[in-house]
């Protein structure tokens, strides 16, 4: 196999970590995910702090490449993370991690829609999960980002498209109420996804961006539109 072409920013170390082996992150398959540096958000509930505001990494494309020729026939897939995966350049290095063998799962906040349009379009992607932070009237407020259109574009773009995706959202209860998290699924269901909803419990950590401890309001489930499945992580 030949995964020896060039590209600009093979040496360039941009990923902030690297986890070996997971059969979590990517539904039925054993993966390893690769942790990209920095973010285009600042999410209140986030708890990767390190990797949001890291400007460089301790590994390059090339590292990781020579990493995942060692895991040929024992791993199944990559996980792409971050941060924001989708702000460095990924259509080389995902063209050589696909000459290995290996299926690539991109988890995104889906600001960076030019991006993932390309990356679809050439066929690099298998698995994509979309972080739906919250809705539009909250969106700046919880992300500290403007960019709730170019994640609109991009959720629309993964509903029209044949990739198997799902969408997400953590949960903070002094963020979120129910009323925003039927507000989301309301939407999703506008836009036409009949998919699985996961909401994700906000991990408690000594170190989030927004400082958050638990929280103090009560989230009652049994008020939430049933219009989709939800499966709670």
């Amino acid at each position: 196999m030949s995964i020896n072409r060039e590209f600009n920013s093979l040496n360039d170390k941009v990923i902030y970590d690297i986890t070996k082996f997971t059969h979590l992150d990517y539904p039925n398959h054993l993966a390893c995910i690769i942790w990209f540096s920095g973010c285009n958000m600042r999410c209140d509930f986030c708890y990767n702090k390190d990797i949001v505001f890291a400007k460089d990494g301790q590994y390059s494309y090339a590292d990781i490449l020579e990493f995942l020729k060692t895991r040929v026939n024992l791993l199944d897939a990559v996980v792409l993370s971050g941060g924001e995966a989708t702000s460095h350049d990924l259509v080389e290095f995902c063209k050589q991690i696909k000459e290995l063998g290996f299926l690539i799962k991109l988890d995104t906040n889906g600001t960076n829609y030019n991006s993932v349009k390309e990356l679809l379009k050439l066929n690099l992607l298998d698995y994509v999960a979309l972080d739906y932070k919250a809705p539009q009237d909250k969106f700046m407020q919880i992300t500290h980002s403007n960019r709730y259109d170019e994640f609109s574009s991009t959720l629309n773009l993964l509903i029209q498209t044949d990739i198997e995706f799902e969408v997400r959202t953590t949960l903070h209860n002094d963020l979120l109420s129910v009323d925003d998290i039927n507000a989301i699924i309301n939407d999703l269901i506008f836009r036409g996804y009949d998919n699985k909803y996961y909401i994700q419990n906000f991990l408690l950590t000594e170190d989030n961006i927004g400082n958050l401890t638990r929280a103090e309001k009560s989230f009652d489930k049994s008020k939430l539109s049933k219009a989709l499945k939800i499966i709670w992580r």
